[in-house]
């Protein structure tokens, strides 16, 4: 538990809508690495919450509004404890600590974050190499609900941290002994792209399917466990159609780029769950590379099970980005044009409508 002193000196002027409050942190050692190189974290704040921050030795100095002023400090102590765990900060991390304080309230109906002492409780997942932290409510919400559900849907824009929470919560299972075996697997589909067309044998073929499981896989493990993992076959990285005749039992089983799955794909890869398995499913709806006409696995598969309590469907959004913020603004961008072709096509097709009645 961190030591963090706070006073409320008088403002000058408008009183009543400005706050004044001083946080000191009691280790000298990490005040640096909670500021920042060239104060960039406390700029940072200062920029998504309207405030004015300063820095002092081990003291900074907030103006603003009340709340603002609230959740500055808030911010400032969630990553404070961050650092006394031994974790390093970057400026996402300071990001999703904004955005966790935002939104502490209104957790997506999952365990509250805000357990006591109005300190934010951010999910975590620790692995062999990394512990990573919730950077939003909604990776949050996905950690939580990776923990409380067999199996759980994740949906939405790319750089939403899909995949590599999924990967990272898999490796810790793994690395815990709560699973036998993690099976991670992709459709053999991109882009028009296929197979045959690609040099090599078949593992050469499938392997560029599958290097994003590789990468978040070796960033989560020890190089060696992850090849010595795959040469026992305790971690198996695959296409989808080596699932088929399979059950899996005691195993984390990832399934990524599910929208390019087909109907029939789908239900043969979620009819594979066997005992002490969990099953993750993760993809982007709007990213769709079946041929024209080709109804999409995953969403088929949305509509159907939405209703089942045991199934977890979390719902990422454009501002769910945790990669570059130039990320967030070309997401929206395509949602944005994608919602305005549905509203013209809806148009031109009114007065066809209104004409036959």
């Amino acid at each position: 538990m961190n030591d963090i002193t706070e006073t409320q000196p008088p403002v000058e002027g408008h009183a009543s809508d400005l706050a004044h409050i001083v946080v000191e942190f009691d280790d000298n050692r990490l005040v640096g690495d909670l500021y920042g190189q060239f104060d960039q974290n406390l700029a940072i704040i200062e920029h998504k919450l309207g405030v004015d921050a300063a820095a002092r030795g081990n003291k900074v100095s907030i103006k603003g509004t009340p709340d603002a002023c609230a959740l500055a400090r808030q911010v400032l102590d969630s990553l404070y404890q961050r650092l006394q765990q031994g974790h390093t900060l970057h400026p996402g991390d300071v990001d999703g600590a904004v955005r966790m304080a935002e939104t502490a309230s209104a957790q997506l109906n999952l365990p509250d974050i805000e357990p006591r002492g109005g300190k934010l409780a951010l999910a975590t997942i620790g692995t062999r190499k990394k512990t990573i932290t919730a950077r939003n409510p909604a990776q949050d919400a996905y950690i939580r609900a990776l923990d409380r559900a067999q199996l759980v849907f994740g949906t939405g824009p790319a750089g939403t941290g899909k995949t590599y929470l999924a990967v990272a919560y898999a490796a810790a299972l793994l690395e815990r002994g709560d699973v036998e075996r993690m099976i991670l697997s992709r459709p053999a589909v991109e882009a028009g792209e296929r197979l045959g067309f690609l040099p090599g044998d078949m593992k050469e073929k499938i392997d560029p399917y599958l290097r994003p499981l590789y990468d978040a896989l070796y960033d989560m493990m020890p190089a060696d466990k992850v090849e010595k993992g795959l040469q026992n076959q305790i971690i198996e990285i695959a296409p989808l159609a080596f699932m088929r005749g399979r059950t899996l039992s005691n195993a984390v089983v990832i399934l990524d780029e599910a929208q390019n799955t087909t109907s029939m794909q789908m239900k043969m890869f979620l009819t594979r769950l066997g005992e002490g398995s969990k099953m993750i499913v993760t993809g982007d709806p709007s990213q769709v590379d079946l041929p024209p006409g080709q109804v999409s696995g995953l969403a088929e598969a949305y509509r159907m099970l939405r209703d089942i309590d045991d199934i977890v469907h979390l719902k990422f959004r454009a501002e769910d980005v945790v990669r570059h913020p130039l990320v967030t603004k070309i997401v929206t961008a395509y949602d944005d044009a994608a919602r305005r072709r549905v509203r013209a096509a809806a148009e031109r097709q009114a007065p066809l409508l209104g004409g036959d009645q």
